[in-house]
C-alpha cells in the first residue's frame, strides 16, 4: 500500500475528515510526506504556528500542556491511526499545546498550505467539511460537560476505555499522567485503581494498567 492510500485509511477514521467521501480523502492525502522523530523528540510546542496536521503511522505522541500551578497535564496520548492538529490546519493560527514523541514514530505530514490550496480547487468539500467541523464542536461541548458533571469512577473509567480501544489491554501509562488525563490528583485515582484491582477489574505495574474485565469497566463508564 503507497503512503498516500495508507494516510487516507487514516483520515477515513478521523471523524473530521470521515464524511469527505473516498474521492477527496484521496486527494488529501496525496498531498502528504513522511516525517520520522526520535523518542522525547519535541514535534511542536504551544505558541508555535499551525501549519500542518499529522497522522501516526507507527509509534505514540503525548499532547500535553501546562498548568496553572507550574505543572503538566496530559490532554491525549495519541498511537498508530490517530490524526491531529485539524484546528491549526483549518485556521493557521498558534498551537494550543505541545506535540513530544514518547517513543521513536513515523508521521504523514499534511501542509496547511497544500491542504488550502486544495479547497480553493474543491469549494464543494469546503462545505462538507464546515458541517463536520460543527459536529465535531458539538462532541466537545458534551466531553466538557462529562468532565464537569461526571464523577472520577466515571470518568477514569471511561478513560482506560478509550486508551483500551487504541492500544489494547495493556495500557502504558502512569497514575499521574492518568490523573492529569481526567483532571484529578494522582492519590484519588490511585484509590480507585486500587478498588478495581482488589475487584479483580485489572492488574497494577510500573506505568502500566492491565485491563482484565474489559466488559465490567465499559459498565463502570456508563454510570452517571
Amino acid at each position: 500500500m503507497s503512503k498516500q492510500s495508507e494516510f487516507a485509511v487514516l483520515l477515513k477514521m478521523n471523524a473530521l475528515f470521515a464524511g469527505l467521501g473516498d474521492e477527496a480523502l484521496n486527494n488529501i492525502a496525496n498531498l502528504c510526506s513522511r516525517r520520522q522523530i526520535d523518542g522525547n523528540e519535541v514535534l511542536f510546542q504551544k505558541g508555535d504556528k499551525g501549519d500542518a496536521l499529522y497522522g501516526i503511522r507507527r509509534g505514540q505522541i503525548r499532547i500535553e500542556t501546562g498548568t496553572a500551578g507550574g505543572g503538566r497535564l496530559t490532554l491525549n496520548i495519541m498511537g498508530p491511526g490517530d490524526v491531529f492538529g485539524e484546528i491549526a490546519l483549518l485556521d493557521g493560527q498558534a498551537r494550543t499545546a505541545d506535540a513530544t514523541a514518547t517513543e521513536k514514530s513515523e508521521l504523514y505530514v499534511l501542509r496547511r498550505d497544500d491542504f488550502l490550496a486544495y479547497l480553493q480547487r474543491e469549494p464543494s468539500v469546503s462545505l462538507r467539511l464546515i458541517e463536520l467541523l460543527c459536529q465535531r464542536i458539538r462532541w466537545t461541548s458534551e466531553r466538557m460537560e462529562e468532565a464537569s458533571l461526571l464523577p472520577l469512577n466515571v470518568r477514569l473509567a471511561r478513560r482506560l476505555v478509550s486508551l483500551a480501544a487504541d492500544f489494547g489491554s495493556e495500557v502504558h501509562i502512569s497514575q499521574e499522567q492518568l490523573g492529569q488525563y481526567v483532571g484529578a490528583a494522582r492519590e484519588s485515582v490511585n484509590r480507585q485503581l486500587q478498588e478495581w484491582r482488589k475487584q479483580g477489574i485489572l492488574e497494577l505495574g510500573r506505568s502500566r494498567i492491565d485491563i482484565l474485565k474489559l466488559d465490567k469497566l465499559t459498565a463502570e463508564s456508563k454510570k452517571n
